[in-house]
């Protein structure tokens, strides 16, 4: 008997742990995913920043998961009579691998607005490879701005803007201005140069699915950092130039960074799929209704909360460990492998990482900020991490002790990193 799981994020790294461990080696698991890691994106931002290598936060999938066969491509479609995933691998080939079982946990990519210039002007930020262009580009604009003579060049390559406080945005404009304080201080030539941060989002206040008083804790974090939070406000438009806000306001700017949100991978629209809100409908079981053998789990699934009737989980790493764990639970128990179970699970809070001794965090509910949050944060993310904790660990050593390394490596160009992931390659100013 063989299990395909696609996708190696979240959802689909613990469906296959859990799996094996349930089923033995009585039944093939294959892992099915674009790249041979488990990306942990939380920590994203330190990478961003300078702080994190970035093999901290990818996992080794053969490494880490035993037994469980790894299938390098990405999916394209799925052959529901024949029983086939088909794919396509790194080298544009066209492939089929047949299932007994299917665990779709293919994810979630950048979410879009029609908003003129920003497919083509704004950075994303769900993978590596952005988060390392990010890195090089913001330390290109700060050497660029050292090496300017007219001073609104070198004003707006100074200048960067992060549309999102979610939270991945806030997390990016958290960590920024330490970083290019870094980068501007190897310069003399831009002592005195005022370094601007701005966070646009529409909502009313900073990080919105947390509770006010760890919102109101992230926005005076920020505030004190010089970052220009601006709630209710976002981006009519944007040209190589800059950017306009929809305050009417022009801001120079050659940075551009995108963390609006997640949509479902495209896959799930090409499935011819029952879907909801763009996601999966599956029943409490994480089975997909009318479909033998095929479960759905993660941000590609629309998951009925029980613990809010009517609603469906939200789309957050959280869910979506705790979601692949209970379908490979039940892709075992169909097999003949134990007890299937419902899924459930009350939400257990969330904590962010504000960089520089700062972090907004609210375990088991408890709202915590400053020095005991930034324990409570690293802590977790370290227990939640697969693999590479100790090497994380040094690296957070390191940065204390030695500060961020402030090079650029150019391994990413910008054509390899299009904010729109259904489109074409596009270019990049």
């Amino acid at each position: 008997m063989r299990v395909v799981i696609v996708g190696g994020g979240f959802a689909g790294y613990h469906a296959a742990k859990s799996l094996r461990k349930t089923a033995g080696e009585d039944v093939e698991v294959v892992v099915l995913n674009p790249t041979d890691y488990f990306l942990y994106l939380p920590l994203l931002p330190e990478v961003a920043a300078g702080i994190l290598d970035p093999r901290r936060v990818t996992v080794s999938l053969p490494e880490t998961l035993p037994g469980v066969r790894l299938v390098l491509g990405k999916a394209t479609g799925v052959d529901f009579d024949a029983r086939e995933v088909c794919y396509s691998d790194p080298e544009d080939r066209d492939h089929r691998i047949r299932y007994d079982r299917v665990v779709l946990a293919a994810g979630s990519v950048n979410k879009l607005l029609p908003i003129p210039g920003v497919p083509e002007c704004a950075h994303g930020f769900r993978g590596v490879p952005e988060a390392l262009y990010l890195r090089d580009h913001i330390t290109r604009q700060i050497e660029l701005a050292a090496a300017a003579d007219d001073p609104a060049e070198r004003d707006a390559r100074c200048t960067f803007v992060v549309v999102g406080a979610g939270y991945t945005g806030t997390e990016v404009a958290a960590q920024g201005p330490a970083f290019t304080e870094a980068l501007a201080r190897r310069h003399p030539e831009l002592a005195g140069q005022k370094i601007r941060w701005l966070l646009l989002d529409v909502a009313e206040r900073v990080l919105p699915e947390l509770g006010k008083r760890l919102g109101r804790t992230a926005d005076e974090v920020l505030r004190a950092r010089g970052v220009e939070v601006l709630m209710k406000t976002s981006i009519d438009h944007a040209d190589a130039k800059g950017v306009t806000l929809t305050t009417g306001d022009p801001v120079p700017t050659h940075t551009l960074v995108w963390c609006v949100g997640v949509r479902p991978d495209p896959l799930v629209a090409d499935l011819g799929l029952e879907t909801a809100k763009g996601r999966l409908v599956v029943t409490e079981q994480l089975a997909v209704p009318g479909r033998d053998g095929v479960f759905a789990c993660g941000d590609a699934a629309a998951v009925p909360d029980l613990t809010r009737p009517g609603e469906y989980t939200a789309m957050t790493a959280q869910h979506a460990e705790r979601q692949g764990k209970l379908a490979g639970r039940n892709v075992a128990a169909s097999l003949g492998y134990g007890s299937p179970g419902t899924y459930r699970h009350h939400d257990l809070g969330f904590v962010v990482d504000l960089g520089a001794g700062a972090a907004a965090a609210n375990p088991l509910h408890i709202p915590l900020s400053g020095l005991p949050a930034k324990a409570v944060t690293r802590a977790y993310h370290l227990m939640a991490m697969p693999g590479n904790r100790v090497r994380t660990a040094v690296d957070w050593a390191l940065e204390r002790l030695t500060g961020r390394q402030t090079v650029q490596l150019g391994l990413v160009r910008s054509g390899s990193v299009p904010l729109d992931t259904d489109s074409p390659e596009l270019p990049r100013h």
